[in-house]
């Protein structure tokens, strides 16, 4: 197949091996491939996104009683917020058009920094992981039901018949 208007690129030509076994092969096109690959590694980035947002309310809901309660409230804060940057590059990524030849350069740029972030937030995450709370007790809370002592019974007087005074 041709090169159609730089969007379709074909895969293999007449005379290659696979043509030869008398299969058929599709093109592949460049922007919908690179629009479902970035919106993959979206999904995937969101999830990451919420584990650490849980992540990080259980570490606020343990306190800082917790010996590695400001590491991992920094790393975790650092990767929540890498994470926000790799899914906003994503999104414009997939804004652009792949076969603008003037977007190359801004589009490789972008790639190589969304690259390069989640690169870093998966070493953060690593980090996260071995400070994590395994084995560790959360912090016990103050018990939030109200305790009613034992009533205090008074023993009766030795003759009941005596209704007070002499």
């Amino acid at each position: 197949m041709e090169l159609m208007n730089g969007e379709n690129v074909a895969l293999n030509k007449l005379g290659d091996p696979e043509t030869q076994t008398g299969k058929t092969y599709r093109s592949i096109n460049i922007n919908h491939y690179a629009t479902k690959k970035s919106a993959a590694q979206s999904m995937l980035d969101v999830a990451l996104l919420m584990a650490n947002s849980s992540q990080l309310k259980t570490v606020i809901y343990v306190g800082p009683q917790y010996r590695f309660y400001i590491p991992l409230l920094v790393l975790l804060s650092v990767s929540i917020t890498l994470q926000v940057i790799v899914g906003l590059l994503l999104v414009f990524i997939v804004k652009y058009d792949l076969n603008d030849v003037r977007k190359h350069a801004k589009l490789n740029w972008m790639n190589n920094v969304a690259t390069v972030f989640v690169f870093f937030t998966v070493l953060i995450n690593i980090f996260i992981t071995a400070l994590g709370f395994e084995g560790q007790h959360l912090r016990q809370s103050p018990s939030t039901v109200m305790s009613i002592s034992e009533p205090v019974i008074l023993p009766l007087p030795d003759n009941l018949n005596v209704t007070g005074g002499n």
